[in-house]
Formats: structure tokens, C-alpha cells, sequence
């Protein structure tokens, strides 16, 4: 009798569901729909979303008839991508059904130009978290990385279409990165410029990035990389962003032997913070999340500005080289 049943086993003649089937995929929907301006990498970002599903278990499907959202249809995914979409894309029926699919506890990914469609419609608005207002050329920037840092670089330089927001959104997101405007021409928001970041959003969980414009990007592996952890934190697989005290931020500048440095933190709703120059420490003010502070005189040459965030249970640090002259 076991001889018999080893070798039905192995021959995988037992009736249905005495052995069960491997679990299926997460699917994510990836949107393209334009009205206005349409990118020429959307083929070549098509194609890397869905090569990056290959290789990290979720299917693609992809397509640009807003008819795709409907109760019925949206069930099936467990994220959708709006990929390089511009201008009024859903219709009023379309709208009311991605709202419920969101509400539902489902994902949404948002890149580079989704953050330049539908300005009409206030929810999704706070879905994308800024509106996109103007870029300059197509350039060399760092961007200032935030952790955890999904194997991206703390200071990371690359080119892309660097977006100006009509707003900063930084009070109802986690800012995963900001872009160094003294890095390049064309920055229109100053010493906080976020480029990059997710949040929890009615219910759901959107994630946004404003890279993406070149075909150029869809080749880059961290770029790729930076696209993969979105999709993972819609799809809320494991390993995905999670919300947690954080340094977002840090610039230090030096004028007259002093330091001033500007943090921006999130997770941390009463946190203190400290400057920390070889031996001399500068308690910051800290509030709304954001510190700041300045130190006193210090001796020339070539020290590390580091900042503590301290809280309940919380030990966060992050530094950067200064030059006091």
C-alpha cells in the first residue's frame, strides 16, 4: 500500500486536490493613459515594471483604457502603477471605483509624471501627495537618502527630470528623498526639496516617486531598485516600508566657525535633538518634525557635523563633513 501511494505521488496521478498548487501570483495593474504631455520611456518602462515582476514574484499587466477600473476588474490586482500618466485619465465612475479599491487596503505606485494628472480630483490629489508644477532641463542631481535606505546610497547621484511641487508635502508623507538643489540648475523649492516618499492613504498605501522621464533610468539598477521597493510596499509584501522613526534629512552649512545644520525626522512625535562637533554638543530645537540649530565658534579645519535623535525607546544619528573655515 505505501509503495502504491509513492509512486502515484511521483507520477502525480492522485486525484485533484490531494496535492495542492502553488499559490498565484500578486498581479499589479500598470496604467499609461495621457492627455497631455506622453513620454517617449513609456515602452522601455513598461518593460522593466514587468521584467521586475518576473524576477520578484508579482505578474504584470499593463494597459491604458481607463475601462480597467471597475470593481470587478480592480479585484484582481493587488497594486496599481500609474506609469508616466498625464491629464485627466479616469472618468467620474472610474474615479469612484479606484477610490473603493484604495479604501479597500489596496496599493498604488505613482511615477515621475502621475504626480501631473488628474489636478482636478482632490483625492487623488492627496493620494500622489504634490502636484507637479515645473522642471528644469534634463540634468545631473544628488539626492539626499533617507533610511532605511532599500541598498540605495546616502548621497545618490544620477539623471533625471527634476520636478518642482506645487506644494511640499512633507507633512502628510514619509519623505524617502531630497533632492540637493545646490546640485544642480533649476530647483524651485529650497533646503527641503522631497522628490520621493509614501504614506498610508485612505485606508490604502501609495508610494510616489518623481524619477522616471528618460529611457535611460529604466536601465539604471538602483533606479529599478528604488521602483521595486513601491511596487513591494503597495503589494505590502514583506520587507516593505514601514513606518518608523526616521531621519529624512540633514544639510549643514558652515558661516563664521559655526555649523548650522537643519534635520527633517518622521515616526517621532517628541524626540530631542543634538549637535554633535568633536566635543562640542548644541542641544536643537525640535519640533513638528524638524530641528535646527547652530553651534558655537569651533577651530578650523575639517571636522563631522553629527546630529542625535533621541525619544522613547528611539537612538537615531546621522552626520555629514564640514569644513570650518
Amino acid at each position: 500500500m505505501k509503495r502504491a501511494l509513492v509512486l502515484a505521488l511521483c507520477l502525480g496521478v492522485l486525484a485533484p486536490g490531494a496535492v495542492s498548487s502553488p499559490a498565484a501570483l500578486p498581479r499589479v495593474l500598470v496604467f499609461t493613459k495621457t492627455t497631455g504631455f506622453r513620454h517617449a520611456s513609456i515602452p522601455a518602462a513598461v518593460q522593466a515594471v514587468t521584467t521586475l515582476g518576473a524576477r520578484n514574484g508579482f505578474d504584470v499587466d499593463a494597459t491604458e483604457d481607463g475601462g480597467a477600473f471597475s470593481d470587478t476588474n480592480l479585484a484582481r490586482y493587488g497594486a496599481v502603477v500609474f506609469l508616466l500618466t498625464t491629464g485627466d485619465v479616469l472618468d467620474d465612475v472610474q474615479q469612484a471605483a479606484f477610490q473603493r479599491y484604495i479604501h479597500a487596503g489596496h496599493g498604488w505606485v505613482g511615477v515621475h509624471s502621475a504626480s501631473d494628472t488628474e489636478y482636478d480630483w482632490a483625492w487623488y490629489g492627496g493620494l500622489v501627495g504634490a502636484y507637479f508644477r515645473d522642471h528644469p532641463a534634463v540634468q545631473s542631481a544628488t539626492l539626499d537618502v533617507a533610511e532605511p535606505r532599500n541598498g540605495l546610497p546616502a548621497r545618490w547621484t544620477r539623471t533625471d527630470e527634476w520636478y518642482n511641487f506645487q506644494s511640499n508635502p512633507r507633512q502628510s508623507v514619509h519623505v524617502l528623498a531630497t533632492i540637493d538643489e545646490s546640485t544642480y540648475n533649476g530647483g524651485g523649492m529650497g533646503a527641503d526639496h522631497p522628490i520621493a516618499w509614501w504614506h498610508e492613504y485612505d485606508g490604502g498605501r501609495a508610494w510616489y516617486t518623481a524619477g522616471g522621464h528618460t529611457d535611460e533610468a529604466w536601465s539604471e539598477p538602483l533606479f529599478l531598485a528604488h521602483v521595486l521597493s513601491g511596487i513591494q510596499y503597495a503589494l505590502g509584501m514583506p520587507g516593505a516600508a514601514a513606518a518608523k522613526p526616521r531621519i529624512d534629512a540633514l544639510r549643514a552649512t558652515v558661516k563664521a566657525r559655526r555649523v548650522t545644520v537643519t534635520v527633517h525626522y518622521s515616526g517621532c512625535g517628541a524626540c530631542e535633538a543634538e549637535l554633535r562637533i568633536g566635543r562640542v554638543k548644541t542641544l536643537l530645537r525640535a519640533h513638528g518634525g524638524v530641528a535646527r540649530g547652530t553651534s558655537p565658534q569651533l577651530a578650523l579645519g575639517r571636522a563631522r557635523a553629527v546630529v542625535v535623535l533621541t525619544g522613547v525607546g528611539i537612538r537615531l544619528s546621522a552626520s555629514r563633513p564640514v569644513v570650518i573655515r
